[in-house]
């Protein structure tokens, strides 16, 4: 049996491109994440991405397909959090990642959760 907030990613449409140098962070603002929250209401984040690069760093129009996904599936902030960490994690294999994200209010209570390499 199946949970309803059961996500299949599709990591596929992740593109990576070469890293040109090392020893930078990358640091990436994705400023509106809709999804469906557990009661099946619209739900909305912002993602910080603090991303340490290994062999290739994230191609950005890729990134905005992969969180488009997301709309219309029902997940909780938790289990968005972690899909999406190790999503890049597996698509990318950074020497380290960071991501905070922030949750629009949703019956007056705003959350932020942070999880990090």
């Amino acid at each position: 049996m199946e949970t309803k907030d059961k996500v299949w990613s599709d990591i596929s449409m992740l593109v990576a491109m070469g890293s040109p140098e090392s020893g930078y962070e990358v640091k990436i603002n994705v400023p509106e994440i809709t999804f469906l929250g557990v009661k099946d209401q619209p739900d909305f984040a912002e993602a910080w991405i603090t991303f340490y690069p290994n062999d290739t760093v994230i191609e950005l129009r890729s990134l905005k397909k992969y969180f488009y996904q997301f709309r219309n599936k029902i997940i909780s902030y938790e289990r968005l959090i972690n899909t999406v960490y190790h999503d890049l994690v597996n698509g990318y294999l950074p020497k380290r990642l960071r991501i905070v994200m922030i949750f629009r209010p949703r019956g007056g209570i705003r959350s932020k959760l942070t999880i990090d390499s």
